[in-house]
């Protein structure tokens, strides 16, 4: 089959799950869509009274979808427990959020735990726009053996930026780029915009750019959503969006 010149790689899910019914309702409507099925399990939340995530239960709907489906499925993972409980139930592609990549202490346990084993590693930016920090966890991963390593640019929190959640910063993340053009970059809009109504245009920015795809936050019924709400899209809006951008 041929492939589309300007195919890019398509990730999406929601930031999060809270019932079966929910991430079904999600994942049916855009698994032939995409590539890469992400959903957030645990979250990393500032404030504790906040949904802190479904738990290992949800590791057993996805490893159920994964199954029938054959889609693969990503989460995101801030422990070595959690890398665990997820290659128990055959989930093993991981991504390192934000707040993780931060701290080398927690990125080279997670080092420790994945070596040996066939998984793939996603590594997004740090939260602050220390290029030095990812840098150092990309090639932690890359010592360790990792075979399939991507980096996810979602911006970094700045508390100047009056438009996004968290600022672009496009040069940062190109110079981390130069530095490994034998790994993926994908662009996850969603973080950098915080509100779906700018995604876009940040999305359009991106391909501009030449990064090699994007991860969309994507869920059945946003309003309802307990984390992110803002940022993500319905099933139709995703579908519109990608058509849009005319990146199949």
């Amino acid at each position: 089959m041929e492939v589309m010149k300007n195919k890019k790689i398509i990730i999406a899910g929601p930031c999060s799950i809270s019932s079966k019914k929910e991430l079904n309702d999600t994942f049916i409507n855009i698994y032939d869509k995409i590539d890469f099925f992400r959903c957030g399990i645990w979250k990393a939340r500032t404030n504790f009274n906040h949904f802190q995530g479904i738990g290992e239960k949800g590791l057993v709907w996805l490893s159920e979808l994964k199954k029938k489906y054959q889609t693969p499925i990503a989460i995101e993972v801030g422990t070595p427990q959690h890398v665990e409980k997820a290659l128990k139930h055959n989930i093993n592609i991981f991504w390192i959020g934000a707040r993780t990549t931060v701290n080398p202490f927690y990125v080279q346990e997670i080092c420790e735990c994945v070596r040996g084993h066939e998984i793939e590693i996603w590594i997004k930016n740090p939260i602050y726009p220390d290029k030095n920090l990812w840098i150092g966890a990309i090639e932690r991963f890359k010592n360790t053996g990792v075979k399939e390593i991507k980096a996810i640019h979602r911006g970094y929190f700045s508390i100047s930026e009056k438009v996004y959640r968290n600022k672009p910063y496009w040069k940062i993340t190109n110079d981390v780029r130069k530095l490994f053009p034998e790994i993926k970059f994908i662009c996850d809009p969603s973080h950098i915009c915080g509100n779906k109504k700018l995604l876009y245009g940040v999305s359009k920015k991106a391909i501009s750019l030449s990064f090699d795809g994007l991860m969309i936050e994507t869920h059945s019924f946003p309003k309802k959503a307990l984390s992110d709400a803002k940022q993500q899209v319905n099933c139709k809006e995703f579908k519109e969006l990608i058509n849009k951008l005319n990146i199949y």
